[in-house]
This record gives C-alpha cells, sequence and structure tokens, in this order.
C-alpha cells in the first residue's frame, strides 16, 4: 500500500481567476460593436408628420461646374435669391445637397451657407 501525503490541504487561488475575469471583461467591452447595440434597443420614434402632404424636398447639386437647383443650373446669387424665397413660403422644407465626386468643397460649404442664411435647417447632404 502506498502511504499518501496527509499534508497541506489543496487550495484554490482565487486571484489568478479574477485576473482572467477582468481580462474577458475588457476584451469584450472593447470588441463590442456599438452598431449591433444600437440595432437591438427598443426605441419608440415618433410618426412620420403628414402635415406636409407629400411635397418633395428640394434638390441641390454641387458639382465641379457650379450648382444645380432642381436640375437647372444657377449661379450662387440667384442660388441664394431662391433659397430665401422658399423659407418665406415655408421654412420647413426639406433640401437635399448632393455633391459630385469632383466638386471642391467650398462649394459644398457656400450652398449650405446659403441654406442656413435663408433660415432653412432641414438639410441632408450625400455625395456620389
Amino acid at each position: 500500500m502506498k502511504n499518501k501525503n496527509k499534508g497541506d490541504k489543496p487550495s484554490l487561488e482565487m486571484t489568478p481567476m479574477i485576473d482572467v475575469v477582468f481580462q474577458l471583461l475588457i476584451f469584450f467591452i472593447v470588441v463590442l460593436k456599438h452598431d449591433d447595440l444600437y440595432a437591438n434597443l427598443d426605441v419608440l420614434r415618433p410618426r412620420p408628420s403628414t402635415e406636409r402632404g407629400g411635397i418633395e424636398p428640394i434638390t441641390i447639386n454641387v458639382g465641379s461646374q457650379g450648382f444645380l437647383f432642381q436640375g437647372r443650373p444657377v449661379p450662387e446669387e440667384q442660388l441664394k435669391s431662391m433659397l430665401v424665397k422658399i423659407a418665406r413660403l415655408d421654412p420647413a422644407t426639406m433640401i437635399h445637397v448632393t455633391c459630385e465626386a469632383g466638386s471642391p468643397h467650398g462649394s459644398l460649404v457656400k450652398a449650405l451657407d446659403a441654406c442656413y442664411g435663408a433660415g432653412l435647417r432641414r438639410l441632408s447632404v450625400t455625395s456620389m
């Protein structure tokens, strides 16, 4: 018969386990994608407004050659005056500003400044 060691009782060290748990926690926090978090939130969203009655938004295209207002080329001063007239009629009009790939950044800034100066605050900016 073998003689068994009757010495110290084996103990389980908790410090390394706690270290591993904290490292895993930090890892999962770092790799968590916020898009996944926001996509799964249950949020009450407001219903679309029905008082506008299907009016299409105004489009401004910013290109390397200048501005297109509703598909028509216009100089900057005429664009500003048209936006002022639109703001007088309905300051809640939606404005879509689309930039072409080769357009200078300054032209986009001028278009946005013209909208802001006219009092139009509902803007959507996209690039092509």
